[in-house]
């Protein structure tokens, strides 16, 4: 048997799968039946309207993730299925928060979004709205600095990966030779 890792980390799963109803189901109840918590899962058609891209993040050791990879690949919904390395992939994920915006404190909110390049999207009386695009390590930071002034609600779309280059899911390789 291999020797496998035993540290947990999070771990990124791309797959090509059928865009038809209930691949997602039959997927997520994978990961439930095992035990596995989704950290974060993005799924949307691809420039083939037959198939659906899925981008899964899960904390596990190379086990773990091995194992998943090898059940998933074993689903005739699942077309291509690799582990997305971080070095030879792009990574982003997008973040909206709503924080109280009052006149006394909007300035400061101003100057910690210009550094993250953050967008203001909807701006009120009392209140803004900002969109912060990046790797998931910068919308982590961008929270802690901001959650002084307050978080009125928040939502993250989970992360989303594409090869770097001419490589492409459908090559298979550049996605880890661990399948």
């Amino acid at each position: 048997m291999a020797e496998y890792k035993k540290d947990p980390k999070k771990n990124t799963i791309a797959a090509l799968v059928s865009n038809k109803s209930g691949v997602l189901t039959r997927i997520s109840g994978l990961f439930a039946r095992r035990g596995y918590n989704i950290e974060s899962l993005t799924v949307c058609a691809t420039e083939d309207p037959e198939l659906s891209r899925m981008t899964i993040v899960l904390i596990g050791d190379e086990y773990t993730l091995y194992q998943m990879i090898k059940q998933m690949d074993k689903l005739d919904d699942v077309k291509k299925i690799g582990c997305a390395d971080e070095l030879d992939c792009v990574y982003r994920e997008l973040l909206l928060v709503k924080v109280p915006a009052t006149a006394d404190v909007r300035s400061q909110i101003v100057e910690i979004k210009e550094i993250y390049k953050a967008k203001v999207v909807d701006l009120s009386v009392d209140t803004m709205i900002l969109e912060l695009t990046g790797i998931p390590t910068k919308l982590d930071a961008f929270l802690k600095v901001i959650e002084p002034f307050g978080i009125i609600e928040m939502q993250r779309t989970g992360v989303t990966v594409l090869a770097r280059g001419r490589h492409t899911l459908k090559d298979r390789d550049c996605y880890g030779d661990n399948i």
